[in-house]
């Protein structure tokens, strides 16, 4: 394990969310209870068996027992040879739970969640197995024709596979579509492609603040850019570099750019709508904050929206959230997302190694699984071949506002090093500009540099 101590401290402080969890901080209860089907009490393996254990995040329904039994139950009609047991994760003390496995030589055989965690930080540090051999041509072109951003993070900087993926998804924003019909806002957007420009955004939020100050519409703030800490930070970096086709690092992942002029004249152009009323700023809030005053009511957007918010708030609204891909310049929005899939811990076992590999197939590619994982996931495939998973289903109407984001998937940067920190440099960055006024390129350059420090 080498560089072992690096890769606790990141694993400690990783705060990268899943997307309900990056946008609400919050997370399910973690759960130690084994599986009902497969090996037995204290997670032996019955006679010629073998045994693997397998941790997951709460990705959707991949953080429910009852449904991660029901894949295991149909995993062992295929390969009864093979027992599997399970541990529950959340987004609270699951780093940490993940943390103290590696430092007692513990750790799963299998793992579920992002590059993030298993390529940046556990892959990197030469605690993961090289699943290059998952990556089959076909499955290589497959997954290639969604998206060739998941491909490339799912590959360490060494050129190795260490994870393999099973779904993902975009994150966007939103906006209250009675109250930009009442403000006649609606005329700044494209409701077919959930597009919008730059300057039709500013003309919208504008609208948003005068019908509310005239008494129009029942709002208190038109936009809030949260800037309390870490929580839906995906929602402000993909607002500032959509604006004007900034970009977060370079195409290496070797370096951060948010001090571009591209990012620092979407940084003025955001300041200046703070100063005239068009947004606020609030560095009290964090994303679970911003998305409550617009599920209230009180504000007009949110900057941290996606399938799983819509589906949590369904019962709080009382208007129509309509999903938005973030403003650009060019009217081409590239959008920040999630990938979710498996990664397998190296312990030197080559017969565990198989049967977690066995395992990952029967979930990730099953002609009949396969599409039945994603549709638990609550995401969508990352394989073309699989199509629209929701097609017939009750939530097809609900997910397809969500497919057409798909398109707009931007480059993965969240596997480039020094991730951990930098999430704390940028909420501080955003709240130097518009909180405390500090001069914009100066607070910019300041990000970069601490940021890169910490590759």
């Amino acid at each position: 394990m080498k560089n072992w101590k690096k890769v606790l401290a990141l694993v400690l402080a990783t705060g990268m969310t899943l997307s309900l969890a990056a946008c609400n901080g919050g997370g399910s209860t973690a759960s130690t209870a084994p599986s009902d089907t497969g090996s037995g009490e204290g997670g032996g393996s019955t006679s010629g068996n073998v045994s693997i254990e397998l941790w997951t995040y709460p990705i959707g329904q991949f953080g429910d027992q009852e449904t991660l039994d029901g894949i295991i139950a149909a995993f062992k009609e295929v390969h009864p040879e093979i027992d599997v047991t399970i541990q529950l994760l959340d987004y609270t003390n699951g780093d940490t739970q993940v943390t103290s496995a590696i430092t007692a030589g513990t750790t799963p055989d299998i793992i579920m969640e992002g590059p993030e965690r298993l390529v940046s930080n556990y892959g990197a540090n030469g605690l993961m197995v090289d699943l290059s051999d998952l990556w089959t041509e076909e499955a290589t072109a497959d997954i290639s024709a969604v998206s060739e951003a998941v491909v490339n993070a799912c590959k360490g900087s060494d050129g190795v596979y260490y994870e393999y993926p099973l779904c993902m998804t975009t994150h966007c924003m939103a906006i209250n579509y009675e109250v930009f019909e009442a403000a006649g806002a609606l005329q700044y957007i494209d409701e077919e492609t959930r597009t919008w420009t730059t300057d039709d955004f500013v003309a919208a939020m504008e609208a948003v603040r005068d019908a509310a100050a005239a008494g129009t519409v029942n709002v208190m703030f038109p936009g809030i850019i949260y800037c309390g800490g870490q929580g839906g930070d995906q929602g402000t970096r993909a607002l500032v570099n959509n604006l004007y086709s900034g970009t977060y690092t370079n195409a290496e992942h070797t370096e951060y750019t948010a001090n571009s002029p591209e990012n620092v004249e979407a940084l003025t152009l955001l300041k200046s709508m703070v100063d005239n009323g068009s947004l606020t700023a609030d560095s009290s809030f964090q994303a679970a904050d911003e998305l409550q005053q617009f599920a209230n009511g009180t504000a007009a957007v949110t900057f941290c929206w996606n399938a799983s918010n819509q589906s949590q708030y369904a019962e709080q609204v009382q208007f129509t959230p309509f999903a938005m891909a973030f403003p650009s310049d060019d009217g081409e929005p590239e959008l920040c997302g999630g990938i979710y899939g498996f990664g397998i811990f190296d312990h030197g076992d080559e017969a565990k190694i198989e049967a977690a590999k066995e395992f990952i197939r029967f979930v990730c590619d099953d002609a009949e699984q396969g599409p039945e994982s994603v549709r638990l996931s609550g995401f969508f495939p990352v394989r073309d071949s699989f199509g629209n998973v929701y097609e017939g289903t009750e939530n097809e109407a609900r997910m397809s506002e969500f497919q057409v984001m798909m398109p707009y998937l931007g480059d993965y940067y969240n596997v480039i090093g020094g991730w951990t920190e930098q999430r704390t440099n940028w909420y501080n960055m955003l709240q130097q500009i518009f909180v405390s006024g500090a001069d914009i390129q100066t607070a910019a350059d300041e990000f970069v540099t601490a940021s890169n420090a910490n590759i």
